[in-house]
């Protein structure tokens, strides 16, 4: 077929190292490497690479790079290169684009404008390594009279709590649209941390209800498995109202992702295409949803929390208020750049607003109003490492949730292919010959490696700010500064510019 778009990538290869093993080609399931016999040496076809890179890790000779194809357009300040593709695909295809992973565009990054605060003198820093420091986190309301029994003991009449090890869970991804080893590597991961991993809205495999103090399960618009059982097994309940990724709509997961176990866990058709609803058609206001969160814990006895987890836009302070008084223990805040494994490039990319500006005004909202203690609050979306986290805590968050940093543990390289299901990593992909690339033995100690030095981390910073707890810091604006940021943008942020003294 005729194409107008030049290749994106070029694949290079050093044929003096090349010993045509074709193991390249056995690894690449975008058949992208050919061994042609005529002319005795390995092709490639760069019209159909993504730039995973899986070919240039596992090369044994290192024969194999990656580059930007150096073919350009005529240059336009007006019509970029990308916009200009995007237009020739539209014109091809008549359909709606579709992309993975998060907005990749140029906007702001607030965590990297905002920088910690250190103690020095008149308040020393605490060594983590000799000195308690408490990272340990409770998520649930918290918002009950103090009281005693006749021997003086406080009594637990606390809600149903979720005990996070660190205040971090990997977010929801669901089974289909990342594979059953990927899940595996999360679920023990989780277990092994004392932290929590996310089901998404693609229901939970059989093979997983033991890992189920450590389960979070979502129940989305499309109610995909979602039954008495799959509610009972978890740890908490998650109503998915809107993700950062695609703000105003609802879930897509490709019909060649939903295999047999697929199918048969979203109890949903084999090889159809899973579309969940933009709206829950039963909420259309707060009194719905509050109808709902009940329903749930009248399900579960009252012996989970519920979340409710929304995308970040514009008035979500606002909103937030109103889940806090519908009856939710923790509020999920998912920011524009959250990833995903399929959504329309043109929602990923133009909806929503950055996390770190809607989670400040969140926090300051719930505080104004005297509800703060009504419901933990968890932001996702683009959390990069341990620094993000601890800022995130400092601007009101109790936990975050990350997602792609998890997948990047596990082997991901960004190629933003995840809704084509041909993923070289074995992560988002349902084709058997891919999934047991993912070794989840391999996997989970990944996970469990990043997440034991990002605690670490987190250790040593809140000791540098003296700080020894996670509760010590959570709201702690004063620890924050801003560089580079603009009047209104600090004033959102509720934060001081660097050099500013208090």
């Amino acid at each position: 077929m005729e194409t107008y778009i030049p290749p994106e990538y070029e694949v290079v290869r050093n044929f003096e190292l090349c010993t045509s093993c074709r193991l390249c080609e056995r690894q690449c399931a975008n058949e992208v490497h050919k061994y042609d016999a005529d002319l005795k040496k390995m092709i490639a076809n760069s019209q159909k690479c993504v730039n995973c890179h899986r070919c240039v890790c596992l090369c044994p000779t290192h024969a194999l790079k990656i580059i930007k194809n150096p073919d350009v357009y005529r240059l336009n300040s007006n019509w970029s290169e990308q916009t200009m593709n995007e237009v020739y695909r539209q014109a091809d295809s008549g359909g709606v684009l579709l992309s993975s992973m998060g907005n990749p565009n140029d906007y702001p990054v607030y965590f990297n404008k905002i920088l910690l605060n250190a103690s020095q003198v008149t308040n020393p820093p605490i060594d983590p390594l000799r000195e308690p420091m408490e990272t340990v986190v409770y998520l649930g309301k918290k918002d009950v009279e103090l009281k005693r029994d006749i021997n003086g003991r406080l009594v637990d009449n606390l809600p149903p709590q979720l005990k996070l090890s660190v205040p971090v869970m990997f977010s929801a991804m669901s089974y289909g649209s990342i594979s059953y080893n990927a899940h595996e590597a999360l679920a023990r991961a989780a277990e092994e941390l004392g932290i929590f991993y996310n089901t998404g809205e693609g229901g939970l495999h059989r093979d997983f209800y033991k890992y189920g103090k450590n389960t979070i399960v979502q129940v989305a618009s499309g109610r995909f498995g979602v039954h008495a059982d799959y509610l009972s097994a978890a740890a908490a309940i998650e109503i998915k109202m809107g993700q950062g990724a695609k703000p105003g709509i609802g879930g897509h997961l490709p019909g060649m992702k939903i295999s047999d176990e697929v199918s048969k866990t979203r109890m949903i058709p084999k090889g159809i295409d899973a579309i969940s609803p933009a709206p829950h058609h039963d909420i259309y206001s707060i009194e719905d949803l509050r109808q709902l969160i009940y329903t749930i814990k009248e399900a579960t006895a009252y012996t989970k929390p519920v979340i409710v987890k929304v995308a970040a836009v514009h008035n979500v302070a606002a909103i937030a208020s109103g889940i806090a008084r519908s009856g939710a223990d923790i509020i999920a805040i998912d920011g524009f750049r959250g990833g995903t494994g399929a959504a329309p490039t043109r929602i990923r990319d133009n909806v929503g607003i950055p996390i770190e500006l809607a989670l400040a005004q969140v926090d300051e909202r719930l505080r104004q109003e005297g509800i703060r203690d009504s419901v933990s609050v968890v932001v996702a979306g683009s959390v990069h490492s341990s620094a993000d986290v601890v800022k995130a805590i400092a601007l009101g968050a109790d936990a975050c949730y990350v997602g792609t940093a998890a997948l990047l543990a596990l082997g991901c390289h960004l190629c933003r292919s995840c809704h084509t299901g041909k993923c070289n990593w074995g992560i988002a992909t349902q084709r058997e010959d891919l999934v047991k690339r993912l070794n989840p033995d391999v996997g989970y100690k990944r996970l469990v490696n990043l997440v034991t030095a990002w605690r670490h981390e987190i250790q040593e910073m809140m000791g540098a700010m003296g700080i020894n707890s996670v509760e010590a810091l959570r709201g702690n604006r004063l620890m924050l500064r801003g560089v580079g940021l603009n009047e209104t943008e600090l004033k959102i942020l509720g934060i001081r510019h660097a050099g500013e003294s208090m």
